[in-house]
């Protein structure tokens, strides 16, 4: 098979050829800018699920479907080392661009507040550098989304940019990824100000996309969250759905599969979109024609495997301590005993106790609270309920069997 004609497309937050299996979730986002549009109570929209199972595509695919509708838009990625302040700022500059408001005097003032809520991290003796500035040539307002509590200001803020929109009859929507990572104050005041908004019907939504544990996140914050978001969960694709995602992009270059080589790809990749690229492309490459079989896959499958090694697991596991790592390989050993023995709860996220995870490193559970503690702010593992912990990136068990 042609390599330069190759459809599949592995990478971090690169939109498949086809977005399969998610045109639930497109179609009740439509319903969400419209209903906003027209003033109507509407809940920001929050998206979950492990790593590899498209949040990233889809949060740009909503963000598309808005601006289509002329929304003003921006985006931003959570850090846990970095405030929400600056990177919001420049989020909402973006978004007040995209609007197009044509009375410049309440842009000018909106965009004022924008500044000063940027810049009040600042101490008063701060240096020209300290005093970011995210690109507006407006001096910064005073007494406005100024007073250095991140919660008072933010509801200022939305409200302000909430009112421009309002003018247009249209809408400003705020994209969060990895939204799991915000400081506890900065998810505190989010939620508040989404509250503010969903009481004043301001045309203006957040959408963010995390963890599985996000929604624990946002609840711990705020009790209220749990009914001032619409949380959806984006898992691994039915086998329908992932045998579209294959044969759409194929059919466009005049190949095709046999039943025996979906069959064979859906083995492998469990339904993971982020796999289901990564297998596509090894395939391609190595096929000798089309169709292509199941031989093909079974060949292709030892390449495939080794690019997830290195770039999706491998880097992940690189980031983890030889403490953590020990950790992580029980975790594993765990989890295959459970499924051999029958003995313990298997959930369909492949979750262990800690406790377990303990014995079978023959230690005591407080011993092991440090390595897990900072597994869980790596982002590698996550606890939905207490006493139990499962990997954020799906098949990582099996990964560590094989390679680590």
């Amino acid at each position: 098979m042609d390599p330069i004609r190759n459809p599949y497309a592995p990478g971090a937050g690169q939109r498949p050829p086809e977005l399969a299996g998610r045109d639930e979730q497109l179609g009740a986002f439509d319903v969400v800018l419209e209903r906003v549009s027209r003033g109507r109570p509407e809940r920001s929209l929050v998206l979950t699920g492990l790593r590899g199972v498209g949040k990233t595509v889809l949060l740009n695919a909503l963000r598309s479907a808005a601006v289509r509708r002329q929304w003003g838009t921006g985006k931003l990625e959570a850090r846990p080392d970095q405030g929400l302040r600056r990177p919001l700022s420049s989020a909402l500059h973006q978004a007040i661009r995209e609007l197009g408001h044509p009375e410049r005097e309440q842009v000018d003032h909106v965009l004022g507040v924008l500044k000063a809520f940027a810049q009040r991290d600042a101490g008063p003796k701060a240096t020209l550098k300290e005093m970011w500035n995210p690109g507006i040539d407006v001096a910064a307002a005073r007494g406005r989304a100024d007073s250095g509590d991140i919660e008072i200001d933010l509801v200022e803020l939305f409200t302000d940019i909430g009112g421009l929109a309002q003018d247009m009859g249209r809408g400003i929507a705020v994209f969060i990824d990895e939204m799991q990572d915000l400081g506890a104050d900065d998810v505190s005041a989010l939620c508040a100000a989404c509250h503010e908004l969903s009481q004043s019907g301001l045309p203006l939504i957040v959408v963010g996309a995390g963890l599985p544990h996000l929604p624990a996140v946002l609840s711990a914050s705020k009790s209220y969250s749990e009914r001032l978001f619409r949380y959806q969960r984006i898992d691994r694709l039915s086998r329908e759905a992932a045998d579209r995602a294959l044969t759409a992009p194929a059919e466009d270059e005049d190949a095709a599969y046999t039943d025996d080589a979906l069959a064979a790809m859906y083995a492998a990749t469990g339904g993971y979109p982020y796999f289901i690229q990564a297998y596509g492309k090894a395939v391609w490459d190595l096929a000798p024609q089309s169709p292509i079989t199941a031989d093909d896959v079974k060949v292709a499958a030892p390449e495939a495997e080794e690019e997830l090694a290195v770039g999706f697991f491998g880097s992940r596991y690189e980031r983890a301590t030889p403490g953590e790592r020990e950790y992580l390989r029980a975790m594993a050993d765990v989890a295959v005993e459970m499924a051999v023995t029958g003995q313990g709860r298997i959930d369909d996220i492949g979750s262990v106790s800690t406790a377990d995870v303990a014995i079978q490193l023959a230690k005591k559970p407080q011993s092991l609270s440090p390595a897990r503690d900072a597994l869980l702010k790596k982002g590698l593992i996550y606890s939905a309920e207490r006493g139990l912990i499962a990997f954020t990136v799906p098949h990582f068990g099996r990964y560590l069997r094989d390679h680590a």
